[in-house]
């Protein structure tokens, strides 16, 4: 009968292997990568020309100094307002229905271009020139388009309001709503 094995001696790489085989390692990664790292190199390249990499230099160099400064900025209740209306913007921007704001858009684009080419007269309009202008089929639809506007801004819209105030803070809210909208007489 065959003997059992007792000692296993494991092939261990010399030091010089292991790097010939890192070194292998890292070339097959870049040659299958080649296209992006050139990409990444031309993007540092153009940081560089462009000063980004100093900066980021002297902005990790000093890091401690200007975390403490930034740190200390954000420290400000002004600060704070300023990101929370910051995020408040972004999320009422998120609600815009930019096809719907389009048209709107390219009119007072219109509008703009109209007023730039208008030569500045001491020429006064009386009420006669309003009432005439009103005629005009563009003007018209510019007053249209004014007061429908008007009209969805004054409209209802507390059921599509979001509400960003604390569980707490909308209870009294509510309370004090109701109040005023008992009339005094009704009152206890």
């Amino acid at each position: 009968m065959a003997k059992a094995i007792s000692n296993i001696k494991r092939f261990e790489l010399t030091h010089e292997d292991q790097r010939k085989k890192d070194l292998e390692e890292v070339e097959n990664a870049l040659i299958n990568n080649k296209e992006p790292i050139l990409e990444l190199l031309t993007a540092v390249g153009h940081m560089h020309d462009r000063g980004v990499i100093s900066l980021l230099n002297g902005l990790f160099g000093q890091g401690d100094k200007v975390l403490n400064v930034l740190v200390k900025a954000l420290d400000k209740p002004e600060a704070t307002n300023t990101i929370k209306n910051l995020l408040l913007m972004v999320g009422t921007l998120g609600t815009i229905n930019v096809q719907q704001l389009e048209p709107l858009l390219l009119k007072v684009n219109s509008g703009i271009a109209r007023v730039a080419d208008y030569k500045d007269t001491d020429e006064k309009t009386s009420y006669f020139d309003l009432v005439k202008a009103l005629k005009d089929p563009e003007v018209n639809r510019a007053v249209t388009l004014l007061l429908t506007f008007l009209k969805g801004m004054g409209g209802d819209i507390s059921e599509m309001e979001r509400n960003t105030q604390l569980p707490e803070d909308q209870e009294m809210h509510k309370m004090e709503k109701n109040e005023r909208d008992v009339p005094p007489n009704k009152r206890e």
